[in-house]
């Protein structure tokens, strides 16, 4: 039996300053909801949860941008549905006043209205969301992934000839109003057209936004696995550290006693 060294006591110190320490990583694990509370607990993880969370950044970004390519394909339609009543009033017009019971006094008050409808439509073509003209016929290039790929969504231009033409068509007479009724005609075709385009964008954004929804939900759960805490388990985990540390402390300050008993020998 020795005095100075006491073997069993460095032993029970050894075993007690592991038992603190993983008492210590439970405690940070369950007050920070992390499993991952230093990059030495999981380094590995820790860098592709680094990448994980950047890329969740970038989709988080380009969900913005699909959803504001939406509003501005939801806010092209919306203008375009009024112009189609125009269109549609303005041929009404063209066949009325073709009347043979009317005469040219009487198709100059229809003119005006005519006018008046074609003088909306070129206002309409000047329009802008946040900036960015609604009816330039530009197709505009949307980041639709965390890749920066994109999809063109088709422009419509609604001061190109066709709806100039109707615009601008004369019913004063009947000769006029025959001319008329053809080129808003070609107007309705075309509207139809640059409506049924501004569908296909709103449409397809539509799935791109879905995608980047699902994608997003995907990644946050393996993101989950690897970074967040199990709470019942570190539960478990905490109990049992903290019933090793006390056991250590109690064991610790037996062994620490033990060379009293040498005063026996003295006796």
């Amino acid at each position: 039996m020795v005095i100075n060294t006491n073997l069993q006591a460095q032993g029970t110190s050894t075993l007690l300053m592991h038992s603190s320490a993983m008492l210590s990583q439970s405690l940070q694990r369950l007050s920070s909801g992390s499993k991952i509370t230093s990059p030495a607990d999981d380094s590995a993880g820790l860098a592709v949860s680094m990448k994980l969370n950047a890329q969740l950044a970038r989709i988080n970004a380009a969900t913005n941008n699909v959803g504001n390519a939406i509003s501005f394909s939801q806010t092209q339609d919306g203008y375009i549905s009024k112009v189609n009543d125009a269109l549609s009033r303005m041929s009404e017009l063209s066949v009325l006043a073709q009347d043979v019971t009317k005469t040219d006094s009487d198709r100059s008050l229809y003119q005006q209205e005519f006018s008046a409808l074609g003088s909306y439509i070129g206002n309409v073509a000047t329009k802008d969301f946040n900036g960015v003209s609604l009816f330039t016929g530009t197709s505009l290039s949307v980041t639709t992934d965390s890749e920066a790929n994109t999809f063109g969504m088709a422009g419509v231009n609604l001061s190109n000839t066709t709806y100039a033409s109707a615009a601008s068509s004369d019913i004063s007479t009947a000769a006029g109003a025959l001319t008329a009724l053809t080129n808003v005609k070609a107007g309705l075709t075309q509207l139809a057209h640059d409506r049924a385009n501004i569908g296909s964008n709103i449409e397809s954004l539509t799935y791109y936004n879905d995608q980047l929804s699902s994608l997003k939900n995907n990644l946050s759960a393996a993101n989950s696995r690897i970074t967040d805490v199990d709470v019942a388990q570190e539960s478990t985990n905490y109990a049992k550290w903290n019933i090793l540390v006390q056991s250590g402390t109690a064991m610790l300050s037996q062994a620490n006693s033990l060379p009293q008993s040498v005063l026996k020998l003295l006796g």
